[in-house]
């Protein structure tokens, strides 16, 4: 039973892989622990080329933004505890669903394989899964994984990795990325309006801080 029944439930990032073709689930991969950071870069998408200051100022669409992080996933515990899985696999299970991110099914390639064994001179690559980066309610956001480095610190009986830290840069895709009847082209849309309304918010605060402290400034000044 824990010490604080009433402790908040802590929320805990994920990525999720939607097979594109039925939008239907393929995996979910949790972060066992979140990150302890996370770094954003936007990338304004401006119109370029000089010209007057209403063109220059002028935006093509969203900004491209790229997410980086670092995981960890450590099956200690779990091994302590006598977990079978645990002492098979370690974490490499955790680790083949986020290198699966970056695969196209075997499936779409034996068919592509078999289409070009028969003389088909034009072969549609496979796709790879739509993948979001799940981080709270406000943040659910369709990603392209870029980039995933994987460093295994220790190994199990079967040299499967005990402990692993996983680092992801994740691109952000945008509306300017879909055509408006995808559903990534939907969700990057709440997330925006989401967004819109947060500074909204952000921005009445300011406005009410700067009004009290003139108010305090100006009772300060008359003290005096």
């Amino acid at each position: 039973m824990t010490t604080f029944p009433n402790s908040p439930r802590l929320t805990k990032g994920a990525l999720i892989a939607i097979d594109p073709a039925g939008f239907s689930p393929l995996s979910t991969i949790v972060f066992q622990y979140n990150p302890e950071n996370l770094t954003r870069t936007l990338q304004p998408q401006g119109v370029e080329g000089e010209g007057a200051l209403y063109e220059t100022e002028r935006l093509k669409g969203a900004p491209i933004e790229t997410i980086r992080l670092e995981a960890e996933f450590d099956a200690t515990d779990r091994l302590e505890e006598g977990d079978e899985t645990a002492e098979e696999y370690g974490v490499y299970r955790q680790l083949s669903a986020l290198e699966m991110l970056v695969y196209p099914k075997t499936a779409l390639v034996a068919a592509n394989t078999t289409s070009l064994s028969l003389g088909m001179i034009e072969v549609i690559p496979p796709t790879g899964p739509l993948t979001f980066f799940v981080w709270n309610w406000q943040r659910i956001l369709p990603v392209r994984l870029t980039e995933l480095s994987i460093t295994e610190e220790a190994f199990g009986r079967r040299l499967n990795p005990i402990r692993a830290r996983v680092s992801l840069s994740l691109r952000v895709l945008s509306y300017n990325d879909f055509s408006w009847k995808h559903p990534g082209f939907t969700f990057f849309m709440a997330h925006q309006t989401i967004k819109e309304t947060l500074a909204a918010m952000g921005t009445a605060d300011n406005v009410e801080n700067m009004a009290a402290e003139e108010n305090r400034t100006i009772l300060f000044s008359a003290s005096i």
